[in-house]
C-alpha cells in the first residue's frame, strides 16, 4: 500500500514538472519502424511537440498523415532540409537500424539530440562513430528498449546491488514472439526486419539485443570474454535471408549468460532470470517476479507496481534528459556505453554463427 502511494505521488510530481517545462521540439526521422505509432498515441501528454517528420516514402507519409490527421506541411522528403527548417531540439529515428548512423551524422553538428530504436547500430564501426559524434558535438544519443521500463528488471538489479542474490553465476534472457510476419507487422517494417543490410540480422539482432543490453547493465558495463552463437532458419519460406532463431552464450570470468532470441515462440515473451551463489530471481514480465533468496525458504511469487512516470514512456525520458531534468546513470540501459557494447556483442554473435567458432572480445 505504501509503495502504491509513493508511486502515485511521484507520478503527480512528474505531471506538475512536465506542465511547467516547455514541450520538447521533436522531429521524427522515418515512419517505417513499427514502434513509431507510439509517438502519435500519447493522449494527454504535452511534454513533446512533433514539429517535423522526415519520410521519403510519400505513400507511407500520406498514410500516417491520414491516420493521425497530421498537417501535410510538417512532412519532408529531405532529412537535412527538415532539420534546418524546423530546428528540432531532438530527433527520434524510426527507420531501418542501418539509418541510425545517417541520422546522427546529420543531427550531431547541429547540436540536435537523438533517440533511436534498439539496437544502436548494425556494426561496431557505426556504433563507435555514433559515440564519437556524440562526444564531439556534446549531444545525447539514447537507445530505446522496452525492457528498460520493466519494474521487475529494476528490482532484480537492486537485489544484485544489495548482495541478496550473491555473485552472479548464470543469467538467462528469453525474448521473442511468433515472428514479425506472423504477428502482422506492416510491409515496410517487415522489409527492414528481413533485410540483413538494414537490420543487421534477423531474430539475432531484433531480440538478441535485449539480452545483450540487460546483461551489460547487470554487469556494470563489463564486456564478456567471449561470445558463442548458433542461428537457424526454421521458416526459410518466410525468412529466406535472415535467421529466425538464435542462441547466444556470453562468457564472463565468473558468470555465463544465455540469450535465446526467437521468431518461433507460440507467444510473445520478454523474461530475465538471474542465478547467484545465494539465490535467484526471475522477472517473468514487466511487473511479476519469482524469487528464492534463502535455500531454506520456498520460492515466492509477487507482483510489483509499474515504474512511475517518466519511466513508462521513452519520449518523456528523452524530454527530461534533453531539458537537463534527468541525468542518465553511467551504465544506463538507454546510454551509449552500454549500447556500444551491445553492438559489439551482436557483431561477435553474428560472426560466431557464421564461422561456427567462439569469438573472443578485446577489452
Amino acid at each position: 500500500m505504501k509503495s502504491t502511494i509513493v508511486i502515485a505521488l511521484m507520478s503527480i510530481l512528474f505531471t506538475i514538472q512536465s506542465a511547467a517545462q516547455a514541450p520538447l521540439k521533436l522531429a521524427i526521422a522515418g515512419l517505417s519502424h513499427g514502434h513509431v505509432d507510439w509517438v502519435f498515441n500519447r493522449e494527454g501528454k504535452k511534454d513533446i511537440q512533433v514539429v517535423g517528420i522526415y519520410e521519403p516514402n510519400q505513400a507511407l507519409a500520406a498514410r500516417y498523415a491520414k491516420r493521425y490527421q497530421l498537417n501535410p506541411s510538417i512532412f519532408y522528403t529531405d532529412l537535412n532540409k527538415m532539420l534546418v527548417q524546423v530546428k528540432p531540439e531532438a530527433v527520434s529515428a524510426f527507420g531501418a537500424i542501418s539509418d541510425h548512423i545517417t541520422v546522427v551524422r546529420a543531427c550531431a553538428p547541429l547540436k540536435i539530440h537523438v533517440m533511436v530504436e534498439k539496437p544502436l547500430a548494425i556494426s561496431v564501426a557505426e556504433a563507435n562513430e555514433i559515440k564519437a559524434l556524440s562526444e564531439k558535438h556534446k549531444i545525447q544519443v539514447l537507445t530505446n528498449f522496452e525492457t528498460s521500463w520493466y519494474a521487475s528488471n529494476q528490482y532484480l538489479n537492486q537485489l544484485i546491488k544489495a548482495g541478496k542474490i550473491g555473485e552472479i553465476r548464470k543469467v538467462m534472457v528469453n525474448d521473442g514472439h511468433e515472428g514479425p510476419a506472423e504477428i502482422g507487422v506492416s510491409k515496410e517494417f517487415l522489409s527492414i526486419l528481413t533485410d540483413p543490410a538494414k537490420n543487421g540480422a534477423g531474430a539475432l539482432f531484433d531480440f538478441g539485443c535485449y539480452g545483450a543490453n540487460l546483461m551489460t547493465w547487470l554487469m556494470n558495463g563489463v564486456k564478456p570474454l567471449s561470445v558463442t552463437a548458433v542461428t537457424h532458419q526454421n521458416k526459410p519460406h518466410i525468412y529466406k535471408d535472415v535467421d529466425d532463431e538464435a542462441s547466444i552464450i556470453l562468457q564472463y570470468p565468473g558468470a555465463q549468460c544465455i540469450i535465446q532470441a526467437s521468431w518461433n515462440w507460440t507467444f510473445a515473451r520478454k523474461d530475465l532470470a538471474v542465478y547467484g551463489n545465494k539465490g535467484y530471481a526471475i522477472a517473468v514480465d514487466g511487473t511479476n517476479v519469482r524469487e528464492r533468496l534463502d535455500g531454506k525458504l520456498p520460492e515466492r511469487a509477487f507482483q510489483l507496481e509499474p515504474r512511475p512516470a517518466p519511466y513508462t514512456d521513452p519520449f518523456s525520458v528523452l524530454a527530461l534528459v534533453v531539458g537537463g531534468k534527468l541525468k542518465l546513470e553511467e551504465n544506463d540501459l538507454y546510454g551509449l556505453p552500454v549500447n556500444v557494447t551491445v553492438v559489439e556483442i551482436l557483431q561477435a554473435a553474428k560472426e560466431s554463427a557464421k564461422t561456427n567458432k567462439t569469438v573472443y572480445l578485446k577489452n
